[in-house]
């Protein structure tokens, strides 16, 4: 019997629910990891986009403010099944860490667990998983000399200037060499996507995204309501930061331990187990409301740091499709796509590989996890979990 519409919608909903849940449990190693996660789930396996749709999204999401490996997921959820689509993946990708981290702030302190070391062979996974996101990207977005030299050029300003703005800085620089260089390309035309929501609607978020931007700090001072002004400081420091998780942590720090809110102990403590859990680095935020106010608190937190993410992406996604789908852009973008190829390169080896492959037989068991992933073709979740028994074992050896 054939599905209706909204029966077929439903299980696409559930689709993403559970595989973006599965993510969230497993995508262990930090932002790019994360992008190596979902390129393996929704790229390789799922086909739901094509890898230059999905290095036009990686690189839109790092021009805007916030998580991007969190508003790539968001993306491809919208694309998938609309706003609900896209909520149903963010909720799914998130709420494991958010859970934990709110539990850990409840029992602070009372165990350790960032030294575990199954936690260490995790670590080994995520650079197993990048490694092959890499070559898969590699061999589609930067197949001629030109593109592997703005590659090498991405990978090598990564490491010599590593400020929170030069990751745009290098897409942007990236984009003017591509559109000087590719103006005459004739590649294959992109797949198009028809996105369900309407340039109108992305304009009232992003209406929104600046008018909270402006009227939370008003309503701080002029209500004195704690709750407020704790959203105000979740809400604008999800705002502002380019670059990732870490680069939100010195704002984090101005906001609420400069201020007395929380001490700077249980601070590093809750950095300390947001390194150890998977998903978004910016779940960090539910252990800190967690520590100041309870589950609550936590939710409020969670709330506030990564609303302006999600409203800057459902804002930017329809636009999107019309720039990448103009003759003119699509050589800027085959210089991004190139660049955030370089990009991953760099951030694979840094901090990646520099805190996970400490010893000969890490790169042995890297090895073997490659293996089995890229020639066996086994599911990501077993080499997740055969890299967590992996390294409980090297500790006991």
């Amino acid at each position: 019997m054939k599905k209706t519409r909204s029966e077929n919608y439903i299980t696409s909903l559930f689709e993403i629910l559970i595989i973006s849940t599965r993510l969230g449990f497993t995508s262990f190693g930090g932002p790019i990891a994360h992008l190596g996660y979902f390129h393996e789930e929704y790229i390789r396996r799922r086909r739901w986009m094509d890898e230059k749709s999905y290095a036009d999204l990686v690189a839109l999401c790092q021009f805007l403010p916030g998580p991007a490996s969190s508003q790539v997921g968001i993306g491809i959820g919208v694309m998938r099944a609309g706003v609900l689509g896209g909520i149903v993946s963010f909720i799914g990708f998130t709420l494991p860490s958010v859970i934990v981290l709110i539990l850990f702030a409840l029992m602070l302190n009372r165990f350790n667990i960032g030294e575990a070391g199954w936690i260490h062979g995790l670590k080994i996974v995520a650079v197993v998983v990048v490694a092959h996101a890499i070559l898969g990207m590699g061999q589609k977005l930067v197949p001629d000399l030109s593109r592997k030299a703005i590659a090498l050029f991405a990978l090598t300003a990564t490491f010599l200037w590593q400020t929170a703005f030069i990751q745009v800085g290098i897409i942007v620089l990236s984009a003017l060499i591509g559109l000087v260089l590719f103006k005459q390309n004739h590649e294959n035309k992109d797949v198009k996507f028809n996105f369900p929501l309407s340039r109108g609607f992305a304009i009232g978020c992003l209406i929104i995204f600046f008018s909270l931007l402006i009227i939370l700090p008003f309503l701080r001072e002029t209500t004195s309501s704690y709750w407020i002004a704790m959203f105000d400081s979740f809400y604008r420091s999800g705002s502002l930061v380019f670059g990732g998780g870490h680069v939100v942590l010195p704002l984090l720090e101005r906001e609420f331990v400069l201020t007395g809110w929380i001490s700077e102990e249980s601070f590093l403590a809750g950095y300390g187990a947001a390194q150890a859990v998977p998903g978004p680095l910016f779940t960090f935020a539910a252990y800190l409301g967690a520590v100041m106010n309870g589950w609550k608190g936590g939710i409020v937190a969670t709330i506030g740091i990564f609303l302006p993410a999600f409203l800057l992406i459902l804002g930017a996604l329809p636009f999107w499709e019309m720039v990448r789908q103009n003759p003119k852009i699509k050589g800027a973008l085959m210089g991004v796509n190139a660049a955030v190829v370089g990009i991953l390169i760099a951030a694979l080896y840094h901090p990646i590989w520099t805190t996970s492959i400490l010893s000969p037989i890490d790169f042995v068991f890297a090895a073997i996890l490659f293996s089995l992933l890229v020639f066996w073709k086994l599911p990501p979740w077993v080499i997740v979990a055969a890299g967590a028994l992996g390294g409980w074992v090297l500790t006991l050896l």
